[in-house]
């Protein structure tokens, strides 16, 4: 470890002299010092605290703002999700859980949020991490007796397409793609219905008692068919990439098809929300997080019928609270009242899994939608700042299951199991939404920040691993705080690429 160690130090180094970064290791390590002297490290995997700067410092993007509960969180995340980081004699795995629980699977592998893992693990610079997590649930997974990867619904395949757009590992893509579309055809034996959507239980969901659901009920919900139509997606683009036409137009039409028939069904005019259908054909009539859960796939037409859903984000009745993004309207005679018997409720209160598929489906319909007057990139950050601000129990930083909505009370309380739950994200949320660094297949580099102008006067987003090159991302409005001149500005490989007075969306050529 020692020798890790060190040769994380002179990487850290190398990059630092290589690509001119403007934040310094320094930035870093009075985070970390922090998180290490917290913590009392009940548990060690790969990476102990001792060398998790060296670790941090090799593999993450910096960032920098006037927003120190933002900045402080962004670090904690990822130190944390370095805790669950396992080297297994089947690869480097992501836990869920940092002690072992009974319904994981080998290595206390759990798939209920892998595509969560994949999204904030596509910013690692070292690509092994999640090449090897990967092909643990395609390969190794499959020869167990007892399977877990679909104890859970999964949108993968999108996730892996997302991760190739960032670091553009053709060989990589083309290994996995047919294990993909193997696993597409086994999720169409299991669940799927004569009329070609899919039915899922909400446990199954990895989203316990909900209003609407039930864990033997075979209910078509928003969640599942909203993946498999963005993994449908991602094969089709997959099969364009690696110049399989037989692909591309077999899943293109899978694609189509879902999302027409999403909408046909799941979509309950008199509420004006996507909506769980119960088993006898009737919508089971409760407003829940999973009906956005489209729009982090872009599945709804750009049109004012589907827009209007986005009112209920900002209405204390609907879905906003004190504390943050409930799971399920308030308003709802059955909100807060599914918890007993399992001591896992998903009818109401705040999850971090669905808080972060909310802030990226928002985040979609913000930036790739024409038609809304409903939502605003301001309720974006400060949503985000307020899941932020709920990392947080007896005045420490904490990352646990699930939350009360009006004190931020974890109900699980500080249960060992809890600590450091890896079931949501929130670095990507930072990087590729509210900074807007839109991962293309070109070399066309695209961002379109959440963030307003005058919402901060300066922030860096450095050491960001893209297409092969680190790039440096830069606002500073007046020119004082990194010394590099006024306005919006971008490097890669230290080379200057693009430089507006504004912070705004901006396409440049790599």
């Amino acid at each position: 470890m020692r020798q890790y160690l060190i040769s994380g130090m002179l990487a850290c180094l190398s990059l630092s002299t290589f690509a001119q970064h403007v934040l310094t290791d320094q930035s870093l390590q009075k985070y970390v010092t922090a998180f290490n002297a917290a913590d009392e490290e009940a548990v060690k995997n790969y990476v102990p605290n001792a060398q998790s700067q060296a670790w941090l410092c090799q593999n993450i993007p910096y960032f920098d703002s006037p927003d120190s509960v933002l900045t402080q969180l962004y670090y904690y995340r990822w130190w944390a999700f370095r805790k669950h980081l396992k080297q297994t004699p089947d690869g480097f795995i992501f836990t869920e859980f940092i002690t072992p629980v009974k319904h994981a699977g080998k290595h206390n592998a759990i798939s209920s949020a892998l595509g969560h893992h994949v999204y904030e693990g596509r910013w690692l610079r070292n690509p092994q991490y999640i090449d090897e997590y990967i092909s643990f649930w395609l390969y190794v997974d499959p020869k167990h007796t007892v399977q877990r990867f679909h104890s859970f619904s999964s949108w993968l395949a999108d996730a892996v397409y997302q991760r190739y757009l960032v670091n553009t590992d053709e060989a990589f893509v083309r290994k996995v793609t047919p294990a993909l579309a193997a696993d597409y055809r086994r999720w169409e034996s299991e669940r799927q219905l004569p009329n070609q959507l899919f039915w899922q239980h909400d446990v199954k969901d990895a989203m316990e008692e909900s209003i609407s659901g039930g864990r033997k009920v075979k209910n078509v919900r928003p969640t599942i068919n909203s993946y498999m139509y963005g993994n449908a997606k991602a094969l089709a683009a997959l099969g364009q990439l690696l110049k399989n036409d037989t692909l591309r137009e077999t899943y293109l039409q899978k694609a189509l098809q879902l999302k027409q028939l999403t909408q046909q069904t799941l979509w309950n005019d008199a509420d004006q929300f996507f909506e769980v259908k119960l088993e006898n054909g009737t919508f089971a009539n409760a407003r829940e997080a999973i009906g956005f859960i489209p729009w982090y796939f872009n599945l709804p037409d750009d049109s004012p019928k589907y827009a209007a859903a986005w009112k209920q984000l900002g209405d204390t009745t609907g879905f906003k609270a004190p504390w943050g993004l409930t799971t399920a309207e308030r308003r709802h005679p059955g909100f807060r009242t599914h918890g007993s018997g399992h001591g896992c409720e998903w009818d109401g209160p705040l999850w971090p899994f669905a808080t972060t598929q909310t802030l990226k489906a928002l985040s979609h319909f913000l930036t790739d939608y024409q038609h809304n007057k409903t939502v605003s990139r301001a309720q974006f950050f400060d949503e985000l700042r307020r899941y932020a601000d709920s990392h947080v129990m007896n005045g420490k930083l904490y990352l646990g299951e699930y939350q009360d909505e009006k004190n931020g009370e974890w109900l699980k309380g500080d249960d060992p199991r809890s600590k450091f739950y890896n079931h949501s994200g929130f670095a990507d949320l930072v990087i590729n939404d509210l900074i807007g660094l839109k991962p293309r297949s070109d070399d066309t580099l695209e961002i379109k920040p959440l963030l307003e102008e005058k919402r901060w006067d300066w922030f860096c987003l450095d050491r960001v691993p893209y297409h092969g090159k680190t790039l440096t991302i830069l606002w500073d409005k007046t020119g004082k705080k990194y010394g590099k001149g006024k306005g919006f500005r971008v490097w890669a490989d230290g080379k200057e690429v693009y430089h507006g007075k504004q912070l705004k969306a901006i396409q440049t050529r790599l």
